[in-house]
């Protein structure tokens, strides 16, 4: 073991002997060295990748297959037809525009709470600790580590004190890495115990981590049922539209050798609308207004559709250190154990404190009740580990008396059956945390250092609940949420403290270290218990594999080093502000202002995505379904298809477009729901028949009641007349339940039909005219019946077909 870096350079002060030799530690580099390497461009000058860069979202917003398809129609439609029957094309450049504003506004959010979310890495310059952002990292600076810091540069440890580092996000290997001085670090690794620090070799784009980055950016998607679902369901599309397309254009242009200018037009008006293209938009704004939502709640959302996967979450493992308690402490009482003399007692526990130069929050609360006032040399110290459950040092008291001290769990440094044992219970029932100073008989560096302690004092510590704690928790129960606490703190005090905030089964709590090992054993535990107390990081990663295997959604919450590996294997990760780097790098979630409460704003931001986007998936694809329906209809038929581009628009932007918009970003609380694809085409494929028949229905009739040179336009009016009435029931179904502002978006849009058929100069610009009364009221009794069928329909789906 090294002795204390602090130390050696304390001089004679507080906490340091005055006759031992001085070992002067590395200054780091000059502020002159840093300027050189800075003007040679030895700088870790890797850009933020929190989001999309610019021309990322302008690509992916412009240069999609839907739009290339629309963007040939729209040229050729350009050339053939009149203006009104290209407003198809300019709806998209609105759309499109509308997308990449959005996103660039979510970019915006996303990178500017990144900056605050991230953590500043302490170099050591001029013989001082400065904390620095890590773009501004030169290469061979001397950067400073304690547990939970996360190594954002490649270099060579330069001291070690009881040095431990998990390379698991690199290598897959859970077990912490003891490292001495002269040992090569890895970016992308992170320090579970000890501390010391390290020069930096690689900066840049040559550090192991960025490489990393540019391979697989915080962008990266996770799992996204939505986005899977809606991609399956445009590849059926554009299977279905291909053949159609063919056929009709076909159709129009050989069989009917019509004017070549008007087939071309009407050819384009049946293949347009088949096009599900604002649902791939809509899906992108949703996503990306819920970022800006949640980021004026100062919650980061690394990956955007994580709040989609914690809406579909049904098991939540919280930490209770920095979750449901605050990371403060305070110590209430000192119980001396075997006669000890307080005075002594706490002229150790001062020693102790003095001795870490990173102490955790409690050994921080006892250096707030117990200043050090002695001058005891630190010889070894041995640093808290969550797997160890204790920390330790060894001192040399000046009256040439040495000892060696722990400080830890009570359960894991005494005997079991020993007297305190029942003392430390009755405590932890109460919900408080008591930790045990015992001098140890061995070395500090024996593996066996714990063996043989003799017990000394207990400290007993109280900690603070978060007041929002409570309120989430019910949260959860009320949403059939199942809430698992997971600590590795004493069972007991776990569940006294899940007790005072309710949490339901509190009152069973389990020790980790009876769970089974086998999977489908400790998932029968899992599902049967609520609060789980000294569980080991390796635990707390196997407890989320085991839900995950009886088919749970698993959410895992933490802000200490010993959370990481299970926030890496959880669905969806949560990770607070305060909380170590490295929990934050592996979280897709951050929680900037620490604060609990917030995971019901996420969950609520995800339920509003997936619910209001299931609602308005239908509306898209059921025009989907009638369009193609339409044209497979019209070559059977061997007649003119009935629509111009300008009319399916019209109806596309009253019927789906805007309330789309709208309904899209209301509120919606229902719960998330599994099976995408099948909740929406269940109804949206009945919905686009009955429409399409309907229409068509209407066409046929109109065709045998009109005659002469005008009779294509009336016979379009009235079928227009149709879908538009058939279309509206859709949306009024859809729109349920209904509250105020959902009855004036139906109406409004009726509405503005309405507009259209009375004004002269919409109905020429639109070409609509309803001619007689006797064929536009025999469209409305065919949209009455059809809108009949349609009710009946959608019920007995949902009866039938439960999703």
């Amino acid at each position: 073991m090294t002795q204390r870096a602090k130390i050696d350079t304390d001089g004679g002060g507080t906490g340091a002997a005055a006759g031992p030799p001085v070992v002067h530690r590395p200054t780091g580099l000059t502020s002159a060295e840093v300027a050189e390497r800075v003007a040679r461009g030895e700088v870790n000058d890797v850009p933020l990748r929190s989001s999309r860069s610019t021309p990322d979202i302008v690509r992916a917003n412009v240069f999609t297959r839907f739009n290339a398809i629309i963007g040939v129609l729209w040229v050729i439609m350009l050339f053939v037809a009149p203006i009104q029957d290209s407003l198809f094309g300019f709806v998209i450049i609105a759309n499109t525009g509308i997308g990449i504003v959005q996103e660039l506004r979510a970019k915006k959010t996303l990178d500017g709470l990144a900056v605050i979310g991230e953590a500043k890495p302490t170099v050591r310059r001029d013989g001082a600790a400065t904390e620095i952002s890590t773009s501004e990292i030169v290469l061979g600076d001397l950067i400073e580590l304690g547990p939970g810091d996360k190594v954002v540069v490649d270099g060579e440890v330069a001291e070690a004190d009881s040095l431990e580092v998990d390379e698991s996000l690199l290598t897959g290997e859970a077990d912490p890495v003891v490292k001495k001085p002269g040992d090569r670090m890895m970016s992308g690794s992170f320090v579970v115990a000890g501390g010391g620090a390290f020069t930096a070799t690689k900066v840049g784009r040559e550090a192991y981590a960025a490489q990393l980055a540019e391979e697989a950016s915080r962008f990266t998607l996770v799992h996204s049922e939505l986005r899977t679902g809606i991609s399956t369901i445009l590849k059926y599309v554009t299977w279905m539209m291909v053949p159609t397309a063919i056929g009709l254009i076909i159709s129009q242009l050989v069989v009917k050798n019509n004017d070549v200018k008007d087939s071309i037009a009407r050819t384009v008006g049946g293949i347009v609308p088949m096009i599900p293209e604002g649902l791939v938009l809509l899906t992108s704004v949703a996503f990306a207004i819920g970022v800006i939502r949640l980021g004026r709640k100062q919650c980061l959302v690394q990956e955007l559709p994580a709040i989609e996967g914690l809406a579909r979450v049904d098991v939540v493992c919280l930490d209770k250190t920095g979750t449901l308690t605050e990371g403060g402490m305070d110590v209430t009482d000192l119980r001396l154990l075997d006669g000890a003399d307080e005075s002594y007692v706490r002229k150790v526990l001062g020693a102790l404190g003095e001795s870490d130069p990173r102490p955790n929050a409690s050994l921080q609360a006892i250096i707030d009740a117990y200043p050090d006032s002695v001058a005891w040399r630190c010889t070894e110290s041995l640093p808290f580990s969550s797997a160890r459950k204790y920390s330790g040092a060894a001192f040399s008291e000046g009256d040439g008396e040495n000892s060696t001290w722990l400080l830890g769990a009570p359960d894991v440094l005494l005997r079991p059956g020993d007297p305190a044992l029942g003392e430390v219970d009755r405590l932890n029932e109460q919900g408080l945390r008591v930790l045990l100073l015992a001098r140890a008989a061995a070395e500090l560096d024996s593996p066996q250092v714990a063996e043989g302690a003799r017990a000394t004092a207990l400290v007993v510590l109280e900690q603070r609940l978060r007041p929002d704690a409570a309120d989430t928790l019910a949260y959860f129960a009320d949403q059939s949420v199942a809430t698992k606490v997971i600590s590795g703190d004493n069972a007991v005090s776990v569940g006294a403290v899940a007790g005072k905030l309710g949490l339901p089964g509190a009152a069973t709590t389990v020790d980790a270290r009876t769970l089974p090992t086998e999977p489908e054993a400790m998932a029968e535990v899992l599902d049967a218990n609520a609060v789980f107390g000294r569980v080991t990081p390796q635990q707390k990663r196997d407890m989320v594999a085991a839900l995950q295997s009886r088919g749970h959604t698993v959410a895992m919450t933490g802000d200490g080093v010993n959370d990481v590996l299970a926030l890496k294997d959880a669905d969806i990760g949560v990770s607070m502000g305060s909380g170590s780097e490295a929990t934050r790098a592996v979280a897709q979630i951050v929680l900037l202002n620490n604060s609990f409460s917030t995971l019901p704003s996420v969950v609520a931001e995800g339920r509003r995505v997936i619910g209001n986007i299931t609602r308005v998936a239908t509306l898209f694809l059921t025009k989907t379904v009638y369009s193609v329906l339409l044209a497979v209809l019209v070559v059977c038929f061997q007649v003119e298809y009935p629509f111009l581009p300008r009319h399916l628009t019209l109806l596309s932007t009253l019927t789906i477009g805007i309330p789309a918009f709208f309904l899209a970003l209301a509120p919606n609380k229902e719960r998330a729901q599994p099976h995408f694809v099948r909740r929406v085409m269940r109804y949206a494929i009945p919905s686009g028949v009955i429409a399409g028949v309907a229409t068509f229905v209407t066409y046929l009739i109109a065709r045998h009641y009109y005659t002469g040179p005008d009779a294509l336009d009336a016979e379009t009016s009235a079928a227009t007349l149709t879908l538009f009435l058939v279309s509206m029931w859709v949306l009024a179904i859809i729109a349920r339940p209904y509250t105020w502002w959902r009855i004036a978006l139906v109406a409004t849009m009726g509405g503005a039909f309405l507009l259209v058929l009375v004004v002269p100069w919409l109905q020429n610009f639109f070409a609509l005219k309803l001619v007689g009364v006797t064929m536009p009221w025999t469209a409305v009794a065919i949209a009455a019946a059809a809108s009949a069928v349609l009710e009946f329909t959608w019920r007995w789906v949902g009866r039938r077909f439960p999703a």
